[in-house]
């Protein structure tokens, strides 16, 4: 049958095209005449492609398919699925060459289905990405000649938040947990990230060339990088080495894979220590803050850290401009002989002054 009912109510599409090519989909209506319009739409559609040589339309939906398979080997594919799967449900049977920035901008998700819980703005840019880079591609595609915009949600400032090194060494000290002192250590140590740390291996640490490997499905970028480690780093490891286990650099003792680090003692090391508003990745902000502090130039910062841009880096600028002392210093709108001459003017003044007091006295 051309259109018959899902156990659902909705009506189901089942056409073959003049080609042979078999259509099914669904019309997204309860009501036949509107599901019968859209099947006799698509069917005209598809002679008109046959016979007429007419551009094929395609749908949102297989801009969505064509956007996962560019993200297949990409790190964050869980959560470009999980965009798709939204985008799809949301207005993947609309035709490219119909849509418009209202129906991107009207079905942008503002809760979590799950639990209410309202998106932040940042969030919802994320949604807004993965739409727009699935458009983007079906354009590349040459399925369409141009595709609906809208512009990002406007995003609070970056939060930095850092400790001193007193306050981490208290941190380190105030935790229970041996494995946790060692994986914060390591963090300080290096700025490491998380997920780096916790699935480190030791077949990935250069001792030769003091770097470790950070692999593709690890980065946050998702292609490797290396992992640059200072002396204390390689003495640290070095000590871990000789107790070595496993091939995990960081375990709780039994040699197996870390997936979290354990936050209960993570807070109430924070708690003992008196650092509020802080979380793990801070202890990176804390590193890459200590870095610029003692005059690691941003450019160097952003090699030794991973981030992929130097704007990334430019949020820690602001705590050391001791390097912009010496350009303040070139130009001097006061020289000497302008100190000389407003001190002439101010003396010339002054003596007027008493002058006019003077014969106002004398009256």
């Amino acid at each position: 049958m051309p259109i018959r009912k899902n156990k659902y109510g909705i009506w189901q599409i089942d056409i073959t095209t003049p080609t042979g090519e078999r259509i099914r989909c669904s019309s997204k209506t309860t009501v036949k005449q509107e599901a019968q319009h859209l099947h006799d739409k698509l069917k005209l559609e598809a002679w008109q492609i046959a016979k007429l040589n007419k551009k094929p339309e395609k749908t949102v939906e297989q801009a969505l398919i064509r956007f996962l398979e560019e993200a297949e080997t990409q790190k964050n594919l869980d959560t470009k699925i999980r965009h798709a799967q939204y985008w799809r449900n949301a207005i993947g049977h609309k035709l490219l060459s119909s849509l418009t920035s209202d129906d991107i901008r009207n079905n942008l998700p503002t809760h979590i289905t799950a639990t209410g819980k309202k998106l932040s703005p940042s969030t919802q840019n994320r949604y807004r990405t993965s739409i727009m880079r699935a458009l983007n591609l079906a354009k590349q595609a040459g399925w369409v000649d141009s595709v609906p915009y809208i512009p990002k949600n406007a995003e609070s400032k970056k939060r930095i938040r850092w400790i001193t090194q007193v306050e981490a060494s208290n941190l380190l000290s105030n935790l229970n947990l041996n494995w946790m002192k060692d994986v914060c250590t390591f963090a300080l140590m290096t700025g490491a990230r998380m997920s780096e740390i916790l699935t480190m291996t030791w077949d990935k640490i250069n001792f030769a060339n003091n770097l470790a490997l950070v692999t593709g499905d690890i980065a946050k970028s998702g292609r490797p990088r290396a992992l640059p480690l200072g002396d204390d780093a390689i003495r640290f490891l070095r000590q871990k080495e000789r107790l070595k286990i496993s091939n995990y650099v960081f375990h709780r003792g039994k040699g197996k894979l870390l997936t979290d680090i354990d936050r209960e003692d993570f807070k109430r090391a924070l708690a003992r220590s008196n650092i509020q508003d802080f979380r793990f990745h801070d202890l990176r902000h804390t590193w890459a803050s200590w870095h610029v502090q003692n005059g690691t130039p941003l450019m160097v910062l952003k090699e030794l850290g991973g981030w992929e841009t130097i704007e990334m880096v430019q949020k820690y600028a602001h705590l050391n401009a001791s390097h912009l002392l010496t350009y303040a210093n070139q130009v001097k709108f006061s020289s000497k002989s302008i100190f000389d001459t407003s001190a002439m003017i101010a003396e010339k003044d002054t003596l007027e002054e008493i002058s006019e007091n003077k014969k106002a006295v004398s009256y």
